[in-house]
């Protein structure tokens, strides 16, 4: 085999690997998204069997690889304690508010004025703006209608908002549901910039 041959041989290899790398660089990152796709699927259909959870890790697999979505970046971090004390607040803002929804349908019926509420985040991290736009959305009396992805602004439709200081009263709830979202799963930096601010 000539000189040539060899190093174009070589060029090949060297290429191939690097592609391979760059793919297993990529499937660790959209790893967790498939994952969390899996078991997406797995309680559409309520069952949860090997077979089933296979075939829909299939079915994510192909979906990530058919479109181009932007990575999943996660934090490294998590912080149990702050997941559980997270869910106690959740919990409680879910009844708290179910409560208010309820009292507001009885007692005051159409006449209930609602508002469309900017709500600016600190993190402009994808995964960090939809679990606080999921987790809002899940509390009684407030909905996502759009996301700013550029700028990190939920806009959302609030019950019983009528006034400035109402609207400022849901967004700084808001914001403290993503505060402790960020203390959860938060990079460092954001978790900085949580303490300077409450300093």
């Amino acid at each position: 085999m000539t000189m040539p041959a060899v190093s174009n041989r070589r060029r090949r290899l060297r290429h191939v690997a690097a592609v391979l790398r760059r793919r297993r660089r990529r499937f660790m990152v959209e790893l967790p998204l498939i994952v969390g796709m899996t078991l997406l699927w797995g309680a559409m259909w309520i069952d949860f069997s090997a077979g089933n959870l296979i075939f829909g890790f299939l079915i994510s697999l192909g979906i990530v690889s058919a479109f181009r979505l932007p990575p999943v970046h996660l934090s490294g971090r998590f912080n149990l304690w702050q997941a559980l004390l997270f869910i106690v607040r959740f919990l409680g803002n879910v009844v708290v508010a179910s409560m208010n929804v309820f009292a507001l349908a009885v007692f005051r019926g159409p006449r209930v004025r609602s508002a469309i509420v900017g709500v600016p985040l600190r993190s402009h991290n994808d995964l960090m703006v939809t679990l606080v736009a999921h987790t809002l959305t899940l509390i009684p009396g407030s909905v996502v209608v759009e996301v700013d992805r550029r700028s990190a602004i939920l806009y959302m439709h609030a019950l019983d908002v009528d006034s400035d200081e109402e609207a400022e009263a849901f967004r700084a709830s808001a914001r403290a549901t993503e505060a402790g979202l960020i203390k959860v799963m938060g990079t460092r930096a954001e978790l900085d910039a949580l303490k300077k601010e409450d300093a």
